[in-house]
């Protein structure tokens, strides 16, 4: 699925499997320091919101080149919107106390 700053590839994983990712940035992007940051953005997103996934997926993240210069509140924005066009988030409300 592409959308914004990032393509979204995955594969629902068995139910208590942990949810893995996997981040591709090419040369295409930019310089080293670049493509690092992308990775960085895109991990930290994961590790903030993999618990609000439904189910454990193996998730692919390939950084478009519009990735190079976004803050993190508009990458988080761009792969929450992907997470929840796939369907792989938690309904809004479930498992909050």
């Amino acid at each position: 699925m592409v959308l914004g700053c990032l393509i979204a590839n995955w594969q629902r994983l068995p139910a208590g499997a942990p949810s893995r990712l996997g981040v591709v940035t090419s040369g295409r992007i930019g310089c080293a320091v670049v493509r690092n940051r992308a990775r960085r953005l895109l991990r930290e997103t994961f590790r903030l919101h993999q618990c609000d996934l439904a189910a454990p997926v193996d998730l692919v993240l390939v950084a478009r080149p519009s990735i190079v210069g976004k803050g993190f509140a508009a990458v988080e924005k761009d792969f929450l919107t992907t997470l929840r066009r796939a369907r792989l988030l938690k309904p809004v409300g479930e498992g909050v106390q």
